[in-house]
């Protein structure tokens, strides 16, 4: 274990040394719950379903376009060959958002996110698939240069006609690794948190478990005498009192016997509790505000839109930057860095409510920085003419430089002096 954890945090001191995803099996297994905790198991909970689906579909929502540098600003570049791979869809059987979803998904559960990069003859990018984690090892050969092996079972790609080990280069490979040890390989977010999700595995488990009982607590049955086969008194007990159909049913205590109960109630264990706290904990996991989740306990109109704007700034945009980057590395030739570059719009995101964009655009169009068309684009909304003044910048009649405020008084005098004459 002691090795495997120095090869981890030294990859980049032993070019050699390789990262399987098999090989951490100390990150996974039973919680101190006593549930077992994996990416598959942690997807069964409301909660990290709900947390990984926000930002998947969040991600996968906003537009993506390629960009070129035109000066000091940007022009959007529809006609290269990304734009269409990018925005529209990345192979002949996914969408732009289906493609991103999945990856997403795959970064959020397992730490990374891989895919197969197609290349044509002058090495652009003619398509992209996606690659499940779980079965991918990145590795360094004898000169130090990252490749991938794919351990291909099923049908998932149909780019790998044969099973088995399948080498790519990095050149193959499009890989968004998630928060990490070594800045190479991320790590899963469900391995780190594995007890709190296991105890909200625990907690379903046993709300399961106590409404298939009748929602009634255990107990102990007791008898004056000596019973000669407690077991069938207790199968007989249990087939006619015991399940969620059998609830309020009247029992009939025959030969002196007593009921004890010797369960907890829920009320007295605080489950109802635990499970919200645990759903908080998985939030946190995230970094989700809890009212995106279904906790609206601390929830207001006067702050829900704050928590909102937060969730794009702080949740969303480290995301969406990770994104941003590792698609430049990996999609842009590197002559073709110099000139063009890859964005989300997340503008769309963080636009508050009616009221205050318009007072904002009031402002930016009282004071020169904002024309019509500006407003219009953010609105989207088509364009004004220009020959109708919809690229005019307009500015207050009442402002002017501190350095001019003496010649307007000194055009007036010389024109109230020649109305005089």
């Amino acid at each position: 274990m002691f090795q495997f954890l120095k090869s981890i945090f030294h990859t980049r001191d032993k070019p050699q040394d390789a990262y399987r995803f098999s090989q951490a099996p100390f990150l996974f297994g039973r919680s101190t719950a006593g549930k077992r905790v994996n990416e598959f198991t942690a997807m069964q909970t409301t909660a990290v379903y709900a947390c990984v689906r926000i930002l998947a579909e969040s991600i996968a929502g906003l537009p993506l376009h390629v960009y070129a540098y035109r000066g000091e600003g940007r022009e959007r570049v529809p006609g290269h060959p990304l734009f269409t791979i990018l925005h529209d869809a990345p192979n002949p059987e996914m969408t732009s958002f289906v493609f991103r979803e999945t990856l997403m998904v795959h970064l959020l559960l397992w730490g990374n996110a891989y895919a197969q990069i197609l290349r044509d003859r002058a090495g652009r990018v003619a398509g992209l698939y996606p690659l499940l984690p779980n079965r991918m090892s990145v590795n360094r050969d004898e000169a130090g240069r990252l490749y991938y092996t794919y351990q291909r079972v099923t049908e998932e790609n149909p780019n790998f006609r044969r099973g088995g080990e399948v080498t790519l280069s990095s050149a193959d490979v499009l890989h968004i690794p998630g928060l990490g040890f070594d800045g190479l390989i991320g790590y899963s977010p469900i391995a780190m948190a594995r007890n709190a999700v296991g105890m909200t595995l625990a907690c379903e488990e046993y709300g399961a478990s106590f409404f298939a009982n009748g929602a009634r607590p255990g107990g102990v049955l007791q008898h004056p005498g000596v019973l000669k086969d407690p077991a069938k008194l207790r199968e007989s007990w249990q087939a006619v009192y015991g399940g969620a159909a059998n609830t309020g049913k009247v029992a009939v205590l025959e030969e002196g016997m007593t009921y004890q109960q010797i369960g907890i109630p829920p009320e007295e264990a605080q489950f109802l509790e635990t499970r919200k706290f645990q759903v908080d904990e998985i939030a946190r996991l995230y970094r989700i505000p809890p009212h995106m989740v279904g906790d609206l306990d601390k929830s207001s109109f006067s702050n829900i839109e704050q928590q909102s704007l937060e969730f794009v700034k702080y949740t969303l945009n480290p995301w969406v930057v990770r994104w941003e980057q590792a698609l430049q590395k990996s999609l842009l030739l590197p002559e073709e860095r110099k000139r063009y570059f890859i964005r989300f719009n997340v503008d769309g995101l963080l636009r508050g409510d009616y009221q205050s964009r318009m007072q904002g655009y009031a402002v930016g169009r009282q004071n020169g920085w904002l024309s019509a068309n500006d407003i219009r684009e953010m609105e989207d909304m088509n364009p004004i003419p220009a020959e109708e003044g919809g690229d005019t910048y307009l500015i207050n009649g009442n402002m002017t430089k501190l350095r001019d405020a003496g010649l307007f008084a000194g055009n007036t005098n010389n024109t109230e002096g020649q109305d005089e004459t």
